[in-house]
């Protein structure tokens, strides 16, 4: 079975608001459920990691929604890794794929977690990328320090898709190790494990700032 984790409790410092971009609404409804409904038909059961402070209204939230039944509501830990965590403990046992996915993503596609899903059962691990179009440089103290070859780099997206012992496996030693990653790709790469790419989606939006709203 594959399950989800939702991170959603990032306190959204760069978006500017009191509230959490993650429960502000789009078309009347929290920016979270857009993405949380459209994995539900994917996954078998789904964690939603918010805000401590947030876990009644999410959990008042998502108990209304067709297969409400299949989602637990857990607070968040400081870091996103620690709130992955606690999210892939509170996962049932018989869920031996886990996707985590950005609540502040709403459009990710269906055909985009398919993807990720057959290529993560297959290899392990895999994550949606997309090519850059501008230059890229390396800067420091406002000083270039040299231009970076585009065609080898990709920005990632989410959702990243592991065989759970492997995830967990990476969690684990970050959080022994004392590292702290960006994403779940990077907790796994430390282990040396392979991570599979699949095509990402231009629509499949991260809502990081207000004008992105």
């Amino acid at each position: 079975m594959t399950g989800l984790v939702l991170a959603a409790a990032g306190s959204g410092r760069r978006f500017g608001s009191e509230v959490p971009k993650q429960f502000l609404e789009l078309r009347g409804r929290p920016l979270y459920l857009h993405s949380l409904e459209t994995f539900l038909t994917y996954c078998g059961c789904a964690v939603v990691v918010v805000p401590p402070d947030h876990v009644d209204q999410a959990e008042g939230e998502v108990k209304n929604l067709q297969g409400g039944e299949r989602i637990l509501v857990r607070p968040g830990g400081e870091q996103r890794q620690d709130s992955v965590r606690r999210g892939l403990e509170a996962l049932p046992e018989d869920a031996d794929l886990v996707l985590v996915h950005d609540a502040a993503r709403p459009f990710c596609s269906s055909a985009l977690i398919e993807r990720v899903i057959e290529s993560a059962r297959l290899h392990g691990g895999c994550i949606p990328v997309l090519p850059l179009s501008d230059t890229v440089k390396e800067v420091e103290e406002g000083q270039v320090v040299r231009t970076l070859e585009r065609s080898r780099l990709r920005r990632v997206q989410t959702p990243q898709g592991f065989r759970r012992p492997i995830l967990e496996e990476a969690v684990r030693r970050a959080a022994q190790d004392g590292f702290v990653g960006t994403d779940e790709a990077s907790l796994v790469e430390r282990l040396g494990r392979p991570v599979r790419t699949v095509e990402g989606e231009a629509a499949n939006v991260k809502i990081t700032w207000r004008e992105d709203l």
